[in-house]
């Protein structure tokens, strides 16, 4: 392969539900990030009991939001396997929205907000025009 047989594709032939649902994952993507660092700095600032746990739990949120971001940043390049995550992560909104639901009060006026996060990027990437996008000369590469 040469790099003149490897040109990306142009933003016309990217989708408008694979572009909204890009950017929706990558919004998620950075809302995790900001709160995995949020919690790690806010138990290296206060003291709690459970200081260790604290901090482990900020760094699994971080690292939970580089994958959105890592797929997005495929679904872009038109790479299949970014479909995966990020459809997993929509997935994730839904139980998540769940348990905010049942928290009540302004905790489940931001679920509702989750799970509609949810449902839209599902609905988003998981359109005809993506699978066609994303899997157009599949036929031919086996």
């Amino acid at each position: 392969m040469t790099a003149e047989t490897t040109v990306p594709a142009t933003p016309a032939a990217r989708p408008t539900p694979l572009l909204a649902g890009v950017a929706l994952t990558l919004a998620e993507g950075a809302a995790l990030v900001v709160w995995g660092v949020y919690i790690i700095v806010a138990a290296l600032v206060e003291s709690t009991r459970n200081q260790g746990l604290a901090e482990y739990g900020g760094v699994v949120i971080l690292l939970l939001g580089l994958l959105p971001l890592l797929a997005g940043r495929a679904l872009l390049r038109l790479r299949r396997w970014g479909r995966s995550p990020a459809v997993l992560i929509h997935t994730l909104c839904l139980p998540v929205a769940w348990f905010m639901w049942g928290a009540g009060g302004v905790m489940a006026a931001i679920g509702v907000l989750v799970g509609l996060a949810g449902l839209a990027g599902l609905v988003l990437l998981l359109n005809p025009k993506v699978t066609a996008v994303l899997y157009q000369g599949a036929d031919t590469e086996s």
